[in-house]
C-alpha cells in the first residue's frame, strides 16, 4: 500500500510538472502563436512617387521579413532582411523599383511575408503572408481657372471659379499665403467651383492658391492671378482714463469669468480687450467657416445697408492702441464698422438667409448672425434686442433686431460686420452696387457663359 501511494504521488507531480510545461508553453511569450501583424498605411491607390508605410509588429519578435512587387513587367523583391536581433516593431518604406514608373498598368500587387522569433511549431516560428492590390495613379488632378474678380483688396474679397478633373480625386481647398483654407461649393455643372476669398487685414502681403489632391497623394497647385490693392487702415492711439477704467471697464469685469478675482484696473482692461475678444472672436470663426456642399447654379446679393439713414461712427479696420499715463497697454483691430442713428432702430439686413446665432457673446453683446450662403456671413454686434431665432430662414429686410449698447459699446449703435469663411472683410464693399457687379455677378455671369460653351 505505501508502495502504491509514492507511486501515485510521483504520478501526480509528474502530471502537475507536464500541466505546468503546456501551460507555460501556451502562456509564454517564447511561445507566442500569433503570426506578425502586417499593415500597409494606403487608401488603395499609389502614385510610385511617395513611398508606402509598411508595418510588422509581433510578440515576440520579426525574424525576417521580405516584400515583393508585380506588375505586368515580372515580379522584384524589394525588401528583404534577416534579423540578427528580432524585433517587436519595424516601420518600413516601401519604394517602387525603377521599372515601375514606366509600367501601364492601373494596377500592382504587393506581397509581404514576415516570420516571428516564437519557439512554437517546432522552433520554427509564426509565419504571415499577406497579399496588397492596389490602383496606380501618377497623374495629378487637371486644374483650370475659368474666371476670377480681377484684384483683391487688402481687407477685402474676390471671388474665383475654376474646374477640377481627376477620377480620383479626394480634396479641394484654397489656401493663402496667411495659411487661411477657404472650401469652395460645387458650382453650375460637374467638375466646376466657386469660392469667396479674403485678404485679411492684418497680413501684409496676400496670395492665393488653389489646391487639389487625389487619393493616390498626387497634388496639383494652380495660382490664382488677382492684382493686389494696397489699402491704409487707420491707427489710433486712445489715452484710457481712470473714470473708463472704474465705469466700463469694471462692469464688465464683473460679467467675465477671466476677470474674476483681478482686482488691477489695467490688468482687467487687458485681459478683456486680448483674451475675452479672441474668445469672442473665435466663436465667431467658427461659426462663419461653415459652407454647403450642396452644388449652387448662381449667387445674387443685394448692397449691404442695415441700418436706414446710419451715420459711420467707427471705421473697419482702425487698428487701436490703447495708452495709460503714457505707457501702450495693449492693442487690437476694430473688425467691423460701427453704425449709428436713433437709439434702439430697426436693424433689417437687405439679404436673406439662415440666422446661425442670436446669443450674447461677450465684447460683442447681444449678436445675431446671418448666413447668406457661399461662406458670406454678417454679423450684428451690440443689440438691445434680438427679433429672430437661431436656425431661422429670414426674407430680405426681415426686422432681426435693434440697436443697442450690449457688451463693450459706449452708446447705442451697431457694430456691423461682413465675414468670409470666418475671416472679417470690408462691408464697403458689399455695400457697393458696383463692387458687387464687377467682383460677383460679373464674374458668375462670365463663368456660366464660358462653361456653357465648353
Amino acid at each position: 500500500m505505501k508502495k502504491n501511494k509514492s507511486e501515485s504521488t510521483v504520478t501526480v507531480i509528474f502530471l502537475g510538472l507536464i500541466i505546468a510545461a503546456a501551460a507555460y508553453v501556451y502562456t509564454s511569450a517564447t511561445f507566442e502563436q500569433d503570426a506578425p501583424l502586417v499593415k500597409i498605411e494606403n487608401n488603395g491607390f499609389w502614385n510610385l512617387k511617395t513611398p508606402l508605410e509598411l508595418s510588422i509588429d509581433d510578440m515576440s519578435g520579426v525574424k525576417s521579413y521580405k516584400v515583393t512587387f508585380k506588375s505586368s513587367k515580372g515580379e522584384s523583391t524589394i525588401l528583404h532582411e534577416q534579423l540578427i536581433v528580432a524585433e517587436k516593431s519595424l516601420k518600413l518604406e516601401i519604394k517602387a523599383p525603377r521599372n515601375a514608373f514606366s509600367i501601364k498598368d492601373n494596377d500592382v500587387s504587393i506581397t509581404v511575408e514576415a516570420n516571428d522569433a516564437s519557439s512554437w511549431n517546432f522552433l520554427k516560428g509564426n509565419s504571415v503572408k499577406k497579399y496588397f492590390n492596389i490602383l496606380i495613379d501618377k497623374r495629378r488632378p487637371n486644374t483650370s481657372i475659368v474666371s476670377n474678380s480681377y484684384g483683391i483688396k487688402k481687407g477685402g474679397s474676390a471671388l474665383v471659379i475654376f474646374k477640377v478633373k481627376d477620377e480620383n480625386l479626394k480634396d479641394i481647398y484654397i489656401e493663402t499665403s496667411a495659411k487661411n483654407i477657404f472650401n469652395p461649393q460645387p458650382f453650375y455643372k460637374e467638375g466646376y467651383y466657386i469660392s469667396l476669398i479674403a485678404w485679411p487685414i492684418t497680413s501684409k502681403s496676400f496670395d492665393a492658391t488653389i489646391v487639389a489632391k487625389d487619393h493616390a497623394g498626387n497634388i496639383k497647385k494652380t495660382h490664382i492671378p488677382l492684382y493686389l490693392k494696397a489699402k491704409k487702415y487707420k491707427i489710433s492711439n486712445i489715452k484710457i482714463s481712470d473714470r473708463f477704467l472704474k465705469g466700463k471697464i469694471a462692469d464688465l469685469a464683473e460679467e467675465f469669468a477671466k476677470t474674476q478675482g483681478i482686482d488691477d484696473s489695467i490688468e482687467q482692461f487687458k485681459i478683456i480687450n486680448e483674451l475675452v475678444r479672441e474668445k469672442n472672436e473665435k466663436l465667431i470663426h467658427e461659426l462663419g467657416t461653415v459652407i454647403s456642399e450642396e452644388q449652387i447654379d448662381d449667387f445674387h446679393i443685394n448692397k449691404m445697408y442695415p441700418l436706414k439713414n446710419a451715420k459711420v461712427v467707427a471705421s473697419f479696420g482702425d487698428h487701436r492702441k490703447y495708452f495709460y499715463k503714457g505707457e501702450k497697454i495693449s492693442e487690437s483691430y476694430h473688425l467691423g464698422l460701427d453704425l449709428a442713428s436713433n437709439a434702439m432702430a430697426s436693424i433689417k439686413p437687405q439679404n436673406g438667409g439662415k440666422v446661425v446665432y442670436t446669443e450674447y457673446n461677450g465684447l460683442y453683446g447681444n449678436m445675431p448672425m446671418v448666413d447668406h450662403g457661399l461662406g458670406l456671413y454678417t454679423l450684428y454686434g451690440h443689440c438691445s434686442s434680438v427679433n429672430v431665432d437661431t436656425d431661422e430662414e429670414i426674407s430680405a429686410k426681415t426686422d432681426i433686431a435693434n440697436t443697442g449698447k450690449s457688451g463693450y459699446a459706449m452708446g447705442d449703435h451697431l457694430h456691423f460686420c461682413v465675414l468670409v469663411q470666418g475671416i472679417e472683410v470690408r462691408p464697403q464693399e458689399w455695400m457697393d452696387t458696383q463692387w458687387i457687379k464687377l467682383n460677383i455677378t460679373d464674374v458668375i455671369d462670365s463663368a456660366k457663359e464660358i462653361i456653357n460653351q465648353s
